[in-house]
């Protein structure tokens, strides 16, 4: 079978196709043409502002043209990352979606679920001439990944719905009504390269086979993060072995618990032989700290050739002590929420910037502002006691859930009602999701997020649930009646 015959067509032959159109963030102009066509295909309303939002709608059914608009909203960009080797350009080339058992995902690469897939259930929608609705519009914005720019980027009077539906949740089942805010804190070490000393070994030590995960949705689960790892490792053999750093270079993305990463150093020949024991000791060590967790992980070693230059040592011996002492993780729980994570935070990547900088790139999340202030400010102070330059990245606030919503109300019996009296979970959410600014634009908006059942999104390993997308869908459209049926 195809993905594109799976149930319901309608939003499977959608998601398929639009697995075919590259959406790097910042880079979307082909899904932006995508929708855009498929509006004009239709004859339906569609407009977009100056950062590339697009704003889909269909009228009313008869009889419901009084009915509250209902605004359903996806992100168009995806995250783009792949397994080492994979060869793929994201701006050009399209994924490679396939059936595994119960689940979809891609071969190497990010599937683009995370949110293709909010994408194709509000399209659909869009398109389902018996359904007996008020007026529905779909807001797709721009930017999401990398910082929430479409959504910051949302004028007052773009959209016009009381309710709002965010498609970019990941579990199906659970209707979510809070997020977390955050920010990112970036740090610069500049170092000046010095001669190689004579009579050293060059070697690649390498980290891989983590898992890695959303850095808001999976940092409560205990995963592997490759740069934590390796520097662990090389940071008290910076001394004891005398070693010399030639780079550092680990993770990829902001929102992702990196799952790789190597950095190449050069050890006294006579110390080789102790330097890799003891690696392979550590590497035994790790591998049963991750037990269950992370079994797929990987430290290894190679000889590489003679290195004519390194990071001088005082750099070298900065950002590896940097490193080491960096947090990463969950910060505190939610009183309020059982099983919440309030604050984290992620050491995301580490990557050279020219001849000589080294960029740290981590990233804050809390669903208290002032917990989320608290923990940049730290991370700042870790950073500027190392000598880095420390910079931010635009921040952005929390959702507090309101357990009073009318929507909510709705869309629990909607879900009681489609699914035999099965009660839904109401929860709020580690990750971040664009209802926070969309509150500052529009204070009145209602709004939940739901979505189906997704796993590991942010990496290659992203899968999504078949059974759940047909339900989701349901419960989709279940929402959309009842808002109609309540309000005639």
């Amino acid at each position: 079978m195809e993905i594109k015959e799976l149930n319901p067509v309608s939003v499977w032959g959608i998601f398929d196709e639009i697995t075919k159109v590259p959406r790097p963030s910042k880079k979307e102009e082909k899904i932006r043409a995508y929708i855009k066509k498929f509006a004009a295909d239709r004859k339906l309303f569609c407009k977009e502002d100056e950062a590339g939002n697009i704003l889909v709608s269909r009228p009313a059914s008869p009889d419901f043209e009084n009915v509250p608009v209902v605004t359903l909203q996806a992100h168009m960009d995806m995250v783009c990352d792949k397994v080492a080797g994979v060869k793929i350009d994201f701006e050009k080339d399209a994924l490679k979606p396939y059936i595994d058992g119960d689940w979809v995902t891609a071969d190497g690469t990010t599937l683009g679920a995370d949110n293709g897939i909010g994408i194709a259930a509000a399209l659909a929608l869009l398109t389902e001439e018996t359904l007996q609705t008020g007026p529905v519009e779909a807001l797709f914005t721009v930017d999401e990944e990398t910082g929430l720019g479409g959504a910051k980027a949302l004028k007052d009077g773009f959209i016009s719905g009381k309710y709002l539906i965010n498609l970019d949740s990941e579990e199906e089942g659970e209707i979510f009504i809070g997020c977390a805010g955050g920010a990112d804190t970036v740090a610069t070490f500049v170092h000046n390269p010095m001669m190689a000393p004579p009579n050293y070994h060059f070697m690649k030590i390498s980290v891989s086979g983590l898992k890695g995960g959303h850095s808001g949705g999976d940092i409560h689960l205990g995963r592997g993060n490759a740069i934590k790892i390796l520097s662990r490792f090389l940071c008290p053999a910076i001394d004891k072995h005398k070693i010399v750093l030639v780079s550092f270079e680990g993770g990829s993305l902001r929102n992702a618990i990196p799952r790789e990463a190597s950095a190449v150093i050069g050890v006294p020949v006579d110390s080789k032989e102790r330097i890799t024991v003891e690696l392979n000791m550590f590497a035994a060590t790790v591998g049963e700290e991750l037990k269950g967790v992370d079994d797929d992980f990987v430290m290894k070693w190679e000889s590489v050739e003679t290195c004519k230059t390194a990071i001088d040592r005082q750099a070298s011996y900065v950002l590896l002590n940097a490193l080491n002492a960096c947090p990463h993780g969950v910060i505190s729980m939610s009183a309020e929420m059982k099983g919440l994570v309030e604050t984290s935070t992620n050491l995301a990547s580490v990557k050279r910037s020219g001849d000589n900088k080294i960029v740290v790139c981590t990233s804050q999340r809390s669903s208290i502002d002032s917990m989320k202030e608290a923990i940049v400010a730290s991370m700042e102070s870790l950073f500027m006691l190392a000598g880095a330059k420390v910079s931010h990245g635009d921040s952005y606030p929390g959702w507090r859930p309101d357990r009073k919503s009318e929507l909510l109300k709705v869309a629990v019996e909607a879900y009681k009602e489609s699914f035999d009296d099965r009660k839904p979970q109401v929860k709020a959410i580690h990750a971040g999701l664009e209802c926070a600014l969309f509150l500052k634009k529009y204070p009145t908006l209602d709004m939940i997020s739901i979505g189906p059942t997704m796993a590991d999104v942010h990496t290659p390993d992203e899968r999504m649930y078949i059974p759940s997308v047909e339900r989701f869908y349901t419960f989709l459209k279940a929402i959309l009646v009842k808002v109609a049926e309540q309000s005639k």
